[in-house]
């Protein structure tokens, strides 16, 4: 029912996401170059003049000259934040920059947050009303029933871009996905189906004003607050209630439930016992939306009943009810084609286009990261949140139901064209790595994290913990436990903890490590030195060991020392190089750099290995691999003495048949330019490329490097492939959020 997932952080984590570095979740990044004089000529005064007297003349060429049409405001009072209640305009401000940062994230809409300090109805609506000129869309947020009602109305009436309040509009659209599978699945019909709806608030009335548009009778529809069914007779219900009154001899909730096909749950905690269940019709139809805790828990409501279908808002559960998968690709199409609004027809496009997408074949890289259900059925009747087809399905369904009600002022001759260009809006990558993260939550696993003294490693091995990712393995001496408890943990006992000096492993690793080494010159007091000494040595051999399914280190130490300590315990996987890879994630790209921490001057083969090997990472992340083996050199131009290696590694994947594109010796512009590639038209790459073979290591970690520190996208890694365990070298400068995820990356199998 809510964007937030049922993931569990401490408070201080909390604090440190939103306060480390630059304040808040949001910036304002320039759009234009603006380095030189001339550019800030063109961006400004005088330059500025010109696309301000087209908009003067022609005020529909605002969306071609300025952000309009892709800025959405997203709009607060703050007086029904989440779950939280009435705690102000400025307390709603985390909220609200937080759905900016998920319009751009799942649709590529930028959003600003607006807070306004008002409960006057009167002056919000004057507020918003003026801020038309600014914006393409307007999203009203955590305004509370029934001033919401009068609010959003008022404003579709004066205002001549979408406005849509997702408390509302967002559940109800999810809501009826769910509830048109759910009794595909049940054999039922719409106008057929007896709802009971438990609360009458905002996403209450939204949801049975949505089902009644789509088919469902109104003499079918109980609706029940805390003082029962809500009928004519009744006093003390607004308008908007009343118009969803209903004349019956039943008075309460439990009467009501007799019989009926389907609860929809939009109350309170615990509203819906095990006993009111037992009463609905066969294969019940259950939607137990209140967040964090549902009416019922699903499991207790099949306790009583194995034949129900139970959707709630958490994401612990299947069927989750939340709103990310509606509001971002509803306002991208509405935006896309100019719509005056967001009707009902373009609710309920959406609506159906999120059922039939659960009805589809599930990705497998989804249904492993879903954890429950694989395939349409009981327990996926909704798609999951990061299912990345959202965006294309949804997103046109929307565009053409606007074309088709005609609220589009600037239709889409291209259907094809136009959802081809949303699957191209989005890097699959962010959403490959939610769902690794789902995938690590839906199979834990054990990491040993092997500094476990270092403050910023228990602070990923909490999150790691209370994220539901896995059990974190501490490396550490005595005072481990005390540290835990200065960082606020109330159970620091609860982690576990493995200290050399005492642990019964020992003569066990020692044996392990002396049989490994002894014919390299190594004494057995020497390994039994390593052993009581070497963090990473002690680490390594717990995973030797199987103490733990994967490990993560590095921050004590340079990657170079810390890779020979590990390599002492830690083969090789056979037929593989061990490499390492940065990866570069923008909104719409990724590139893969590689090898990066490891090789000094590899070989032809093991450049090819290289290669193959990041190519298979990037498929597990969601690209399809298009290889470029640089050089300072193109095709031969210049010369050089030390091209071979790479002319070679391109006649070694030539030999192997390979299924994917790959090409070089060529320099990085030509590999990354489409311009300068069509210089080339005998070159083998279809497209930019996005993974870059380097020529050996020098290059490769300076250019890594620098792009860390000077480029504008987000860096991961380096992550390091080929091992035959999952183990993880993190930079000595990674936060403790890089250490998660290269933890959950080396845990879920997408590093290996």
């Amino acid at each position: 029912m809510s964007e937030e997932a049922n993931v569990q952080f401490s408070e201080r984590e909390a604090l440190l996401f939103h306060s480390e570095g630059r304040p808040g979740k949001i910036e304002i990044v320039a759009s234009k170059p603006l380095t030189t004089q001339r550019d800030l000529a063109l961006a400004y005064s005088p330059g500025v003049a010109v696309p301000v007297q087209a908009i003067a003349d022609d005020p529909a060429t605002a969306y071609d000259y300025t952000a309009k049409g892709n800025l959405v405001a997203v709009v607060s009072n703050g007086t029904a934040i989440l779950g939280m209640g009435n705690l102000g305009a400025l307390a709603s401000k985390p909220v609200m920059e937080g759905k900016a940062v998920l319009f751009k994230r799942f649709a590529d809409v930028d959003s600003i947050d607006i807070e306004l300090k008002s409960e006057d109805v009167d002056r919000i609506i004057d507020a918003v009303e003026l801020m038309e000129p600014s914006f393409g869309g307007i999203n009203l947020e955590d305004i509370k029933a029934p001033e919401c009602f009068i609010i959003e109305q008022t404003l579709r009436e004066r205002m001549n871009i979408p406005v849509f309040h997702d408390d509302q509009h967002g559940t109800a659209i999810i809501t009826a996905a769910g509830l048109i599978n759910a009794c595909l699945l049940t054999g039922r019909k719409l106008g057929e189906i007896k709802v009971v709806v438990n609360g009458a608030g905002a996403a209450a009335i939204a949801c049975t004003e949505l089902i009644k548009r789509m088919g469902v009778r109104n003499d079918n529809v109980l609706m029940c607050d805390r003082k029962g069914v809500i009928t004519p007779d009744r006093e003390g219900i607004n308008q908007w209630q009343s118009a969803h009154a209903v004349a019956t001899d039943r008075s309460t909730l439990t009467e009501a439930l007799v019989g009926a096909d389907v609860f929809l749950g939009l109350s309170a905690a615990g509203a819906l016992k095990p006993e009111m269940v037992k009463d609905m019709a066969p294969a019940p139809i259950i939607f137990a939306m209140a967040n964090p805790e549902p009416e019922i828990r699903p499991e207790l409501a099949k306790n009583v009943r194995p034949d129900a279908i139970v959707a709630t808002g958490r994401s612990d559960y299947p069927n989750q009810v939340n709103n990310v998968i509606g509001f971002p690709f509803i306002f991208r199409g509405a935006l896309d084609v100019r719509a005056t609004g967001i009707n009902d027809e373009m609710k309920i496009a959406a609506a159906q286009a999120i059922a039939e997408l659960a009805r589809e074949q599930v990705p497998e890289e989804v249904a492993i990261a879903y954890g429950r259900a694989h395939s349409f059925g009981p327990e996926y009747i909704i798609p999951a949140p990061f299912d990345p087809r959202l965006m294309e399905n949804v997103s046109s369904a929307v565009a053409k139901a606007a074309m088709d009600s005609g609220v589009a002022t600037k239709p889409i001759l291209d259907m094809a064209g136009y959802r081809h260009a949303l699957r191209g809006r989005l890097n699959p990558t962010t959403s490959v790595l939610t769902l690794a993260y789902e995938g690590a939550r839906a199979h834990p696993k054990r990491v040993i994290f092997a500094e476990g003294e270092e403050e910023v490693v228990l602070r990923a091995a909490i999150a790691f913990r209370d994220g539901g990712y896995g059990t974190p393995v501490l490396v550490g001496r005595d005072d481990v436990h005390d540290r835990l408890r200065a960082l606020g943990v109330s159970d620091p006992e609860s982690f576990e903890v493995h200290n050399s000096r005492h642990s019964p492993l020992v003569p066990a690793m020692v044996d392990f490590l002396y049989a490994r080494l002894q014919r390299r010159g190594y004494l057995r007091r020497d390994a039994e030195r390593m052993v009581n000494q070497d963090r990473n040595i002690f680490g390594s051999l717990l995973l030797q060991l199987g103490e733990g399914d994967a490990m993560i280190t590095g921050i004590t130490r340079t990657y170079a020392q810390t890779m020979r300590e590990v390599r002492k315990v830690i083969d090789v996987a056979d037929g593989r190089t061990a490499f390492g890879v940065h990866i570069m994630v923008g909104q719409s790209h990724t590139v893969f750099i590689a090898d990066t921490t490891v090789n000094e001057r590899p070989s032809a083969e093991e450049l090819a290995d290289i290669a193959e090997q990041t190519a298979q990472v990037a498929r597990r992340m969601g690209h399809e691999p298009r290889v470029a083996f640089l050089s300072y050199s193109t095709f031969g131009n210049p010369k050089g003495a030390f091209l071979d290696n790479i002319r070679d590694a391109v006649k070694v994947l030539d030999q192997r048949q390979v299924g994917f594109e790959y090409e070089g010796e060529m320099a990085p512009d030509v590999a990354l330019n489409p311009r300068q590639l069509a210089n080339y038209p005998f070159a083998r790459l279809s497209g930019p490329a996005n993974i870059l073979i380097m020529p050996g290591l020098q290059s490769a970690h300076i250019s890594a490097k620098l792009l860390r520190e000077l480029g504008g996208d987000s860096m991961i890694g380096p992550m390091l492939v080929g091992m035959e365990k999952p183990v993880q070298v993190a930079t000595m400068t990674s936060s403790a959020s890089e250490l998660v995820t290269l933890a959950v990356l080396a845990a879920g199998g997408i590093a290996r």
